[in-house]
């Protein structure tokens, strides 16, 4: 059966993600690994004002991740910025990224009129249009944006 649920975390056990590291490392992706590592440092741990992290958990595991931050490339609070989706291989094609997307963008638009990514893999920018992002031709800083 495929029983996902999304959960806003407040607290990251970044060694539950290990799983996520690894296979998006063996992809070629280096930003879960980031996530984590910024997390840790606590650079980024998703606290802040108009800022959360979600994780999509199957039978007690994480299967994926999203998360929002105020946009810090826009100079104005009205902007936020998707940051970090991930979901594993063997759990894609259910409608994970989806729910999780989902959830960020509930969560942005009690803060933000606007929200950004940026993102230069081919299959993520389809799936980011298919949700209703457009692309974003005119800066270094995001590739895609949606008015919520």
């Amino acid at each position: 059966m495929n029983d996902f649920i999304i959960i806003k975390v407040n607290h990251l056990e970044t060694s539950k993600l290990k799983r996520l590291v690894e296979e998006s490392s063996s992809e070629g992706f280096r930003h879960i690994k980031r996530l984590v590592a910024d997390y840790e440092a606590g650079t980024n741990t998703f606290d802040g004002d108009g800022e959360a992290l979600f994780i999509a958990i199957k039978e007690g595991d994480i299967v994926g991740v999203c998360g929002l931050n105020q946009d810090p490339y826009a100079g104005i609070k009205a902007v936020g910025r998707v940051r970090r989706l991930y979901v594993l291989p063997s759990a894609r094609r259910f409608g994970i990224g989806r729910l999780l997307m989902d959830s960020v963008i509930a969560e942005a638009r009690i803060h933000y009129q606007m929200l950004v990514l940026k993102t230069d893999n081919p299959n993520a920018d389809l799936f980011y249009q298919s949700i209703g992002f457009s692309v974003k031709a005119d800066s270094e800083n995001d590739t895609h944006f949606v008015r919520i």
